[in-house]
């Protein structure tokens, strides 16, 4: 997938992401958060459908993708293709974390490794 023009810079919380015609699931991801994260309501008000929330579930929804919208606007489109399948803040978070810091696991192994490395070490005569 190409970057979109400017995206270098972040993406505003504070404002919708902008369209221009092209990166439209990029955009729809996007601009999906951020009504998500304004008011829970407006996305029903959208699909011409409501959904029926307590307002306990109302808040803990809107708080998800508020924290949503805030993860993915300081994402470009590769790490985007990474976790535009998820669903919560927590998901995104955590497969960011793996894809870049590896598992529990892959950084024991990484530590034993080290020190493996650093027993070995020794001084060359010359």
């Amino acid at each position: 997938m190409a970057a979109p023009p400017n995206f270098e810079d972040g993406q505003s919380t504070y404002r919708p992401p902008r369209f221009n015609g092209q990166y439209y699931d990029w955009w729809k991801t996007r601009m999906y958060d951020f009504i998500m994260a304004e008011d829970l309501e407006l996305w029903d008000i959208i699909c011409d459908g409501r959904r029926e929330y307590s307002d306990t579930d109302r808040k803990a929804v809107e708080k998800n993708y508020r924290a949503k919208k805030i993860l993915m606007c300081g994402i470009g489109p590769d790490e985007y293709i990474r976790v535009s399948a998820c669903d919560t803040a927590k998901e995104i978070w955590e497969a960011l974390k793996t894809e870049h810091e590896g598992t529990t696991q892959v950084k024991q192994s990484k530590i034993d490794m080290l020190t493996t490395e650093y027993e070995l070490f020794r001084m060359k005569d010359d």
